[in-house]
């Protein structure tokens, strides 16, 4: 039997007492899309940013295609080097950088070869469906659509083995979020991609889990 591709062994992980998530346990198998559903204050977002090296557990261990990438009370590999592709709820896209220059400042510390990043950046473009004329823009002067689609090229232009999504349509309307969850299906599908995508809404979860995990509001997995 194979290894998982992830695996959380009795994470923990506590604000002052308040939030978080506490004593969970799963595994995501290499090609997998598991979506997260749970109220807010579950700790969905908090579960995220551990698997991607953004935060330290507390207690329990994670392994990363079967290494162990983080312990109790630390991080083990840095998050930089884990190749883990992250889509937040808010986007967090850089206010002074075009859109191509989010792209080469990833691809820039990537394992992407240097000679190969151009034409990379390229096709992560054209894959997104980010238009060539809008490379040259800055996120203020992008729609919504844009704006979540260039995230999400931000997040794959450095070849990760896993990529996270935090809620990435929360703020779209019924008609573009639809589309762009039908975009995200098809290109996981296309890449073969691990993902853990983090919803509140049920029509996601539909379209785009192969599992679902629930989370109570104290972090524990729901039976």
């Amino acid at each position: 039997m194979n290894s998982p591709f992830l695996r959380l062994v009795r994470i923990t992980k506590r604000y002052g007492g308040h939030g978080g998530i506490t004593d969970v346990s799963f595994d995501v198998t290499e090609g997998e899309s598991v979506v997260v559903i749970g109220p807010s204050g579950s700790g969905k977002t908090t579960l995220l940013r551990l698997v991607a090296g953004l935060e330290r557990p507390d207690a329990g261990e994670i392994w990363l295609d079967g290494r162990e990438v983080a312990r109790s009370g630390r991080n083990i590999v840095a998050a930089d080097e884990r190749r883990v592709g992250f889509v937040f709820q808010d986007l967090a896209l850089w206010p002074h950088l075009t859109v191509r220059g989010h792209l080469e400042f990833v691809a820039g510390s990537s394992p992407v070869p240097k000679v190969q990043r151009d034409q990379r950046i390229d096709d992560t473009l054209r894959l997104c469906r980010v238009e060539p004329a809008l490379a040259r823009r800055y996120p203020h002067q992008l729609s919504g659509g844009e704006q979540q689609r260039v995230a999400m090229a931000r997040a794959l232009v450095g070849a990760p083995r896993l990529l996270l999504l935090d809620e990435p349509f929360s703020s779209l309307d019924p008609e573009l979020r639809a589309a762009l969850r039908t975009e995200l299906a098809s290109l996981r599908r296309q890449l073969r991609l691990t993902t853990i995508y983090v919803t509140h809404d049920r029509e996601d979860a539909a379209t785009l889990a192969d599992r679902t995990i629930a989370l109570r509001s104290r972090g524990l997995l729901a039976p």
